[in-house]
């Protein structure tokens, strides 16, 4: 990559987990973390469904649960595993860190992708049961119009540009509030009410309630959450490449 543009490979890795955790311990934060935070989305669209008919009041309980719960796990399993639980947020660290050899290697994304899905996917059918449903039901509700696929995209790229951006600053420890933050705005915001997540949106499919997706509306949300992953670790190299230049001098 020529001198004068950006270069996201230089950008400084999330790396918020300690290098002394082991791997095990890791993997089992985000599993747990994934699922939990499925938990929390799928249990409170449910909850919200039987308390009102009002779809903007059912929104507002989902997005509200979901940003304090986000923030809760995010401040709790943050420090063993960088509480990712989503594999962009994994394979962004890994793709900015690889020259770092503290940074997130090939087995750790190995090892965190599959525990994020089995977690997701945990987490939907736990809801389920709390709530006596069906403990796998495919859901039925369609996602697959281009408008929504260009929501996913537009909101990844901000959770990517959010989370690098505050480590590039040096402001990690507002990812709690920040992210949960950002979260929540994007149910507003963005017309898919922000899945941002491909491993969520696997564990959404589990389940046919509020919150749930239509297997066959997955594809084409996995691949607009990767690609608004690229764009957000774009914008993070174009914004905050003085801030590698600093520290490089």
């Amino acid at each position: 990559m020529d001198e004068a543009g950006p270069d996201v490979t230089d950008a400084e890795p999330l790396a918020v987990e300690p290098p002394a955790v082991p791997l095990p311990n890791r993997v089992a934060a985000e599993l747990v973390g994934t699922a939990a935070l499925v938990a929390v989305v799928v249990g409170s669209g449910i909850q919200a469904t039987e308390l009102t008919q009002d779809v903007g009041l059912q929104l507002l309980a989902n997005s509200t649960a979901t940003v304090f719960g986000l923030g809760v796990l995010i401040l709790l399993l943050g420090p063993v595993s960088g509480a990712h639980f989503n594999p962009v947020v994994t394979l962004a660290e890994w793709w900015t860190g690889r020259k770092d050899p503290g940074g997130l290697g090939p087995r750790e994304v190995a090892a965190y992708i599959p525990a994020q899905i089995a977690g997701a996917i945990g987490g939907a059918v736990l809801a389920d049961a709390m709530f006596g449903e069906a403990l796998v039901k495919w859901s039925t509700h369609d996602r697959s119009a281009g408008h929504l696929l260009l929501g996913e995209v537009v909101a990844t790229a901000g959770l990517v540009l959010l989370i690098f951006g505050l480590a590039k600053t040096g402001h990690l420890r507002s990812a709690p509030v920040a992210v949960a933050s950002y979260i929540g705005a994007a149910y507003w915001f963005t017309s898919s009410t922000s899945f941002a997540n491909p491993a969520v949106s696997i564990g959404r499919a589990f389940t046919d309630t509020f919150a749930g997706i239509a297997p066959a509306s997955l594809p084409g949300f996995v691949g607009m959450q990767l690609i608004g992953g690229a764009l957000g670790l774009a914008l993070v190299a174009l914004i905050f490449t003085h801030r590698t230049k600093a520290v490089s001098k």
